[in-house]
């Protein structure tokens, strides 16, 4: 294993997109090269110092499940194998210490211009917005629910990808506007499907996926697939089985401990929630990593491999 962590990749390829995490660099006309490094953000803000491992936690947790679910539906993911992407892309051949891991050959494709959120559990925005309205994006939902609770059938949540700041949550009715019933239709089952079947056999493995994000778009065929990363700890929301409780917030598989760092700083008025952030302690970055690295265990069955 690099003792040290990735806090931004140069590779002699042409760099489309440098995100909160990920480089994103041009192959070809068709395919593209995804680098998730090890750096982290919370609450919109990204943090001086990397977490060791997030970023092949990321990439090889989305690497399993674009396998696993294949079936359901086809994605963007070719491969996440350094030797193959290394011979597929011969300009990376002296580059294996940025590439091992933390690094996805996918299709290229046009995106489309929403998150597709699927809950199954009315946690975070979701239980925000049933309190104040009893609604959850948009459509009622049961008297009575407590947070955390499970819902009946999970639900399609659309939202608006933000370039900055927060993603805003709209309804179905919103989607189906700007891309038309047909598109919408599709993106709302395949979805449903994703997540039904990922949650499915997460829980054999210990965890609750209680809610999760997916992006599509459009290879140059047409043909729609899923896209970016999958069912990570970055874009689902993870619980222990053994330790959910309704009717409180639960214990997840995420950067949690970094949150709550965050947050007693915010408390106590020593930071304002803009850059520069506080300095994270090592035990904040242990604790934060090793989070990351118990839910890829608990959802594969294997260790993330030492030399990642």
């Amino acid at each position: 294993m690099s003792s040290v962590p990735l806090t931004e990749s140069a590779l002699p390829l042409p760099i489309i997109r440098r995100g909160k995490v990920r480089e994103v660099y041009e192959v070809d006309g068709d395919t593209l090269l995804l680098v998730a490094s090890d750096r982290v953000s919370a609450f919109d803000v990204v943090m001086d110092e990397p977490i060791p491992r997030k970023g092949a936690v990321l990439t090889q947790t989305s690497a399993y499940w674009f396998r696993e679910l294949a079936s359901v539906t086809p994605s963007h993911f070719i491969s996440a194998d350094a030797d193959e992407i290394m011979e597929r892309v011969p300009a990376l051949a002296d580059h294996r210490d940025g590439v091992a891991g933390r690094t996805t050959l996918a299709r290229r494709t046009t995106p489309v211009p929403f998150e597709c959120v699927v809950r199954g559990y009315v946690a975070g925005s979701a239980w925000k917005e049933y309190r104040e309205s009893g609604t959850l994006a948009g459509e009622p939902l049961p008297e009575g629910l407590v947070e955390s609770s499970k819902l009946e059938a999970p639900i399609f949540s659309p939202a608006t990808k933000a370039e900055s700041g927060h993603d805003e949550n709209i309804t179905f009715a919103v989607m189906s506007d700007a891309l038309g019933p047909e598109l919408a239709g599709r993106l709302r089952q395949i979805s449903l499907d994703l997540y039904t079947t990922a949650a499915g056999r997460a829980v054999e493995r210990g965890i609750i996926i209680a809610d999760t994000k997916f992006e599509f778009g459009h290879t140059s065929s047409g043909e729609l697939i899923v896209i970016d990363e999958i069912l990570t700890p970055d874009s689902s929301r993870f619980w222990p089985v053994d330790r959910y409780e309704p009717g409180r917030s639960q214990p997840s598989f995420d950067k949690q401990p970094l949150r709550d760092f965050l947050d007693e700083y915010r408390q106590r008025g020593d930071w304002d929630g803009n850059p520069p952030p506080p300095a994270l302690p090592p035990e904040v970055i242990q604790a934060t990593s090793t989070r990351y690295q118990d839910a890829y265990l608990r959802i594969t069955g294997e260790s993330l491999p030492a030399d990642l």
